[in-house]
């Protein structure tokens, strides 16, 4: 897709995407504001999709190299992790193909709206190690495989559901779910990229602009979370879930 840019608005790209991927790094719902973004600078609505995985894929790359070499994972053991949110994720990309997503706009804010009232209602729950629910291999082939498959087939708030789904379910503190939930979100975003490369669909000068911002943002974020731990993840958390709630009761 030939999409020309100039300067103007390809610095504002860049800036909102580093805004973005702070967040994002954070608690997830960059794409609140880059999404918007595309759309209003003419961007059509497929390529938007397909260039937002792109700068979103640099964020989250970097987001989890940060989280890796602070030993906030081991990956030896979390590659099935990543496999199954791989898979879930490529179905979800080509299933949105053959089904109206548009039913979705009308569960998913309740489910935001859930996790920002966990969070509330719960003022203890992440902030240190907890007995887990289920086990890794429900984890891997159930909730992994199902927010893959949701990520590629709509994605908003994919990462408010994997941070909060190794909290309650697995047990996590919210800094160690917030690294875990930034791999798997990494993991969505290049298994639904390849599938919109594939369509010929990204806007490659504009996704390039913005991944530069990613990095940047994306980076400080993950910082601040290693360094803060739940007293900046579980505001940031509640105000994003909240705010992409209220995005798609709004405007769908």
């Amino acid at each position: 897709m030939d999409f020309i840019a100039g300067p103007e608005i390809l610095g504002l790209l860049f800036l909102v995407a580093l805004v973005a991927g702070c967040i994002d790094a954070i608690a997830g719902g960059g794409g609140l504001l880059t999404v918007p973004m595309l759309l209003a600078v003419g961007v059509p609505p497929a390529e938007t999709l397909a260039t937002n995985k792109l700068q979103g894929s640099f964020g989250t790359l970097v987001a989890s190299i940060t989280f890796i070499r602070r030993g906030e994972i081991d990956l030896r053991r979390f590659w099935p992790y990543m496999a199954a949110t791989f898979g879930g994720a490529v179905f979800g990309t080509v299933g949105v193909r053959l089904i109206d997503a548009s039913a979705l706009a009308e569960v998913i804010p309740v489910l935001l709206i859930g996790v920002a009232l966990y969070v509330l209602l719960s003022p203890r729950a992440g902030d240190i190690e907890a007995h887990r629910r289920v086990s890794d291999a429900f984890f891997i082939a159930v909730v992994a495989s199902a927010i893959g498959a949701y990520d590629g087939f709509f994605g908003p708030g994919t990462g408010s559901f994997f941070a909060i789904a190794f909290v309650a379910l697995l047990g996590y503190s919210l800094r160690r779910a917030t690294a875990h939930a930034k791999v798997l979100n990494f993991t969505s975003n290049v298994a639904s990229l390849a599938v919109f490369v594939g369509g010929g669909h990204v806007v490659w000068v504009i996704g390039g602009a913005m991944a530069l911002g990613q990095l940047i943002g994306a980076r400080v974020g993950a910082h601040l979370v290693i360094t803060a731990g739940a007293r900046i993840v579980r505001p940031i958390l509640v105000v994003m879930s909240l705010a992409l709630a209220l995005k798609l009761l709004i405007w769908g």
